[in-house]
């Protein structure tokens, strides 16, 4: 049975040899480009399959804009740096051809076995004003490949398709306009409802010149089936061969240079796969809902089935139709589900304490690092449909955006009163983050300053103060708030100055270079409106130089200043206290549960990292 994929849903491959179909209602190019793991076109050009183009390890040449294509991928004859294969359509230059895809019916694209046997499909629609389309990429993933519907356009056509990875505009100009060309008077025309569809060569050729049979020695020809657009030899067994079993999970299965990288990729790649997983279940849900409604509609509409029981017969097979769809979807959830809960517990224990939770065993046996980490984990992710399953939230470091701790409403608690102690779990998850951050930074890699001039947070912070880990305290009130911005301020401005002049030498003597974190407690108490404009100056250019922010504040407590903030709530990132959905990812917009991080209670695991920091900063100095 075909599986009818939607835009983000991904399914194991049970073959290494495949074949690509595509129909569409007029002609268009097919395409591949071969990525590497920095998401670029490998070895440029040279990684891209086009009509016309020399031939690819594992792909077959893509023949010239058609109406239908077939294209033959060996997925084991790639080459080893090759980790996904972006397979695309695009609409042909000429006077002829449509200015969009919205212009036209939306293409169909089919995954097919060895023996031509249909295992998914996707129908790429959605599109409007694109002209070029990624339709669907084929990804290695822990060691076994799979296939994902992306549905991806480009209004700027194959240039900017190409340019989006990795090639130079005028290359991507030139190859775009070599395999655009108007077919109209070459290509056949489109199939008529009552015709047979168009079907390109059944076997592309292969370097050498021969054809590519991918047809099992043991298989006999059998008769295409009628109508169908992508009719081949069908096997002598009725059954198709079983998916092999999803492959153990490992730890570290995933590109990168080192361990950390690749843990933190294989994190990413979790995410990944549990939002688009669960955006495929929910649009199979409502697809089938949409569905059943539809279908009681029309015998509401028709007063001869509107009672009776021909009208409890239909409402029951649309109600039947309905849970035996959302029982495909369910199955299929649960069967993701089951890998990424497999796939957790073995990352989990393997993450270095960067990235770790702080209930994880390798904080017992931590040590200071020697070198900055790569990301840093600020809390988990859940979904309502998992909610067992986390994914730690990792953001790289150094800092590109700001912190905020959010000490006021939750964004799932409109209109109702503020939990009591909000403000003190706000200052502690505050002083955590910091905790984390000096603990994974290098002895003296990084100094954190604390403007707390209520002193209202001092409780918080108290175990960093007495260990030696922050800045030496400023005066009290809006006279040290000044002081540690005028001193930020101008050591941005400095080592902007530095930078531009290719000067990084001259930088005064005494200057501390190690990275800066400013921890900006109960804001805006102890600011002036000059100090708001340094602290605003501080998060748009501190990042860049190494100066960088962590903000603890109520929204509401800054209302006096109105648009003027505006600016600083949007370019920080906010987080939470308490678990909260309020994060949505960029891909399906999902809103994803943050649940911040939390030391096991009678856990004395804080006491012995700062400890262990603090000794080593001594020893450092």
């Amino acid at each position: 049975m075909t599986a009818e994929l939607v835009r983000g849903q991904n399914q194991a491959l049970p073959w290494t040899r495949l074949e690509i179909g595509v129909a569409a209602g007029r002609a268009l190019t097919l395409g591949a480009v071969l990525v590497d793991e920095a998401g670029r076109a490998l070895g440029g050009a040279e990684g891209i399959a086009l009509p016309g183009t020399p031939p690819l390890p594992g792909l077959a040449v893509p023949g010239p804009p058609a109406p239908a294509h077939r294209l033959a991928v060996d997925l084991g004859a790639l080459p080893a740096a090759a980790i996904r294969v972006d397979l695309f359509l695009a609409l042909p230059d000429g006077p002829h051809a449509p200015a969009r895809f919205g212009a036209s019916a939306a293409p169909r694209v089919v995954l097919l076995g060895p023996g031509g046997e249909e295992a998914a499909a996707f129908a790429v629609t959605g599109l409007a004003e694109e002209t070029a389309v990624v339709a669907v990429e084929l990804y290695r993933r822990n060691g076994a490949w799979k296939i994902r519907a992306v549905g991806q356009g480009y209004e700027g056509g194959l240039p900017a398709l190409l340019t989006d990875r990795g090639i130079d505009p005028e290359t991507a100009r030139r190859l775009g306009a070599g395999a655009q060309d108007d077919p109209v008077a070459a290509a056949p025309a489109a199939p008529r409802p009552d015709q047979e569809p168009v079907r390109t060569p059944a076997a592309p050729a292969t370097p050498s010149g021969a054809r590519v049979d991918y047809t099992h020695p043991g298989r006999r020809p059998a008769a295409p089936a009628a109508g169908h657009p992508y009719a081949t030899p069908a096997p002598a067994a009725p059954a198709p061969p079983a998916a092999p079993a999803a492959p153990a999970p490992v730890a570290g299965d995933a590109s990168g240079w080192s361990m950390e990288e690749r843990l933190h990729n294989q994190v990413w790649g979790m995410f990944e796969d549990l939002a688009r997983t669960v955006a495929a279940y929910r649009g199979a849900v409502e697809f089938a809902e949409d569905r059943r409604e539809r279908e009681l509609d029309a015998v509401l509409d028709d007063p001869r089935t509107r009672t009776g029981q021909g009208a409890a017969d239909a409402r029951a097979a649309a109600s039947e139709r309905y849970g035996t769809l959302v029982a495909r979807a369910q199955e299929a959830l649960d069967r993701d589900l089951a890998q990424l809960a497999a796939e957790s517990r073995v990352v989990e224990p393997a993450l270095p304490p960067a990235l770790a939770g702080w209930e994880s065993p390798v904080w017992h046996a931590y040590r200071p690092p020697e070198q900055p980490p790569l990301a840093v984990r600020l809390g988990d992710l859940r979904l309502p449909e998992a909610p067992e399953l986390r994914i730690p939230m990792l953001v790289r470091l150094p800092l590109e955006r700001g912190l905020w701790i959010d000490a006021g409403r939750l964004s799932d608690g409109e209109g109702e009163s503020r939990p009591a102690g909000l403000r003190a779990l706000a200052a502690d998850s505050a002083a955590l983050h910091a905790t984390r951050l000096l603990a994974v930074h290098p002895p003296g890699g990084l100094t954190v300053h604390l403007l707390d001039p209520a002193g209202s947070g001092a409780a918080a912070f108290a175990g960093l103060r007495s260990a030696g880990l922050l800045a030496p305290a400023p005066p009290a009130g809006a006279a040290g708030v000044a002081e540690v911005l005028e001193r930020l301020t101008r050591r941005v401005d400095l080592v902007q100055m530095a930078v531009r002049g290719g000067a990084r030498d001259a930088l005064p003597p005494g200057l501390d270079t190690a990275e800066q974190l400013l921890v900006v407690h109960d804001f805006p108490h102890g600011f002036d409106d000059r100090a708001v404009t340094r602290l605003r100056y501080l998060a748009d250019e501190g990042p860049a130089v190494g100066v960088h922010l962590l903000l603890v504040a109520d929204r509401d407590d800054a209302a006096a200043y109105g648009p003027l903030l505006d600016p600083l709530w949007r370019g920080l990132l906010r987080i939470t206290p308490l678990p909260d959905g309020h994060l949505a990812d960029p891909w399906v917009h999902h809103l994803w549960t943050f649940t911040p991080p939390c030391v096991p209670e009678g856990s004395a695991v804080l006491e012995r990292v700062v400890g262990a920091t603090a000794r080593a900063r001594r020893e450092g100095r």
